[in-house]
């Protein structure tokens, strides 16, 4: 960490030249003595990252940013502040801290928060950034968390782990063994300290293997923002084996969409199917991830198009966590049907279809955009058609 970085010249360079070309930055003649110009560089690629995912930090004067692979891995604010709603008590301990976002909104439910980053320039960042945002109730520990957590004589109400899922021999992981630390390797040790503990994991792990891989499971949340599934969060109990509550959230700018049901009742639920109503209903992103297609059905009174088409109707218009439509028209999937649209741009979705969305575009000619919304699907009698439909 560079502190000549947060002098008054540097810092006002830093914000007048967001929108300036990095290579003329890199190019330039070094313009500040002690700060190269690739400094300069990547803190200005860096804030640029943190505008919408960061805004406190963008926004805040003599912020020092890591590099941009560190904002891009962190949490966005808008999910750490959702996770922070899970945890309570006197202490946490993050053991994958990182560049401290999670960390910042958990001490605004727990009292005292313990930042463990194995990367040393990494946690000297996080703490300066901790002092000029006024967090004084997080003590950052330049180590690797785990080695940290079994020395420590304290037991923490929680332990929050967000494992890297970068390897170096195999590149992007998302299986929880292949990440760094290995969490089921280490739940037993965990425990001894802690009775709680909230795994962030990829949005690509299979809920269920998730389950598998780590037992004692209470809650999973799948946090999607703006129908963009970000995390996938397990809650562990020490020595649960209840059921599993699952809940579907959809952050959105004005609320938070959200639906639970029990992963064990999921395939038990009754659920009725029919043809294609008045009404068409397509479940949110962190639904669809989930897997409760038969619970948010049952919950919400509306009726499946076919057992693998996760597309809903009804005669009377419901509401529902995701898109609504009017239903103008249901064809039978051909050339020939398509042929008699009247209009040549069209929004095209495919749930069960054969066929991918860019071969449809090609193969009917159907150009993107418009007020016009397509559902490709198979109905309930296994007939492939298209619904035509107007966004509610």
């Amino acid at each position: 960490m560079n502190k000549l970085i947060l002098n008054t010249g540097a810092q006002d360079f830093i914000s007048k030249n967001l929108l300036s070309d990095i290579m003329s930055v890199l190019l330039s003649k070094p313009i500040f003595e002690g700060i190269g110009q690739k400094e300069l560089a990547e803190q200005i690629e860096a804030k640029k990252k943190c505008r919408e995912k960061l805004p406190t930090w963008f926004n805040a004067p003599n912020i020092y940013y890591p590099n941009k692979l560190n904002i891009e891995q962190t949490s966005s604010e808008l999910t750490a502040e959702y996770k922070s709603q899970l945890v309570h008590g006197k202490s946490l301990i993050d053991l994958t801290g990182g560049m401290g976002v999670d960390s910042y909104y958990f001490v605004r439910k727990v009292l005292k928060v313990f930042h463990c980053e194995i990367n040393l320039g990494l946690s000297t960042i996080a703490s300066h950034n901790f002092k000029i945002l006024g967090q004084k109730n997080i003590t950052c520990i330049p180590e690797n968390g785990i080695d940290f957590l079994m020395r420590s004589d304290h037991n923490f109400d929680w332990a929050y782990i967000d494992p890297s899922r970068r390897s170096d021999k195999k590149g992007k992981v998302f299986l929880l063994e292949d990440c760094l630390p290995n969490v089921p390797g280490h739940l037993a040790s965990i425990f001894k300290k802690t009775s709680n503990i909230l795994l962030k994991t990829s949005p690509l792990l299979d809920i269920k293997m998730g389950v598998q891989a780590l037992g004692f499971v209470k809650d999973i949340f799948v946090v999607a923002v703006q129908n963009d599934v970000k995390e996938l969060l397990f809650v562990l109990e020490k020595g649960y084996s209840g059921p599993i509550q699952i809940t579907a959230a959809n952050i959105k700018p004005n609320k938070i969409d959200e639906f639970t049901f029990s992963l064990e009742s999921e395939p038990l639920t009754n659920c009725n199917y029919a043809l294609p109503s008045i009404y068409l209903y397509e479940p949110n992103a962190a639904i669809l991830k989930s897997g409760g297609f038969r619970s948010v059905a049952q919950a919400h009174g509306v009726h499946k198009l076919h057992v693998n088409s996760h597309l809903y109707s009804s005669e009377n218009l419901v509401e529902f966590p995701g898109r609504r439509f009017k239903i103008q028209q249901v064809l039978p999937y051909s050339k020939k049907t398509l042929k008699t649209l009247s209009f040549s741009k069209a929004n095209i979705t495919i749930r069960n279809f054969p066929i991918s969305v860019a071969e449809i575009r090609k193969k009917h000619k159907i150009k993107e955009g418009g007020d016009h919304y397509l559902f490709f699907t198979q109905d309930l009698e296994e007939n492939l058609i298209v619904l035509v439909c107007s966004k509610i």
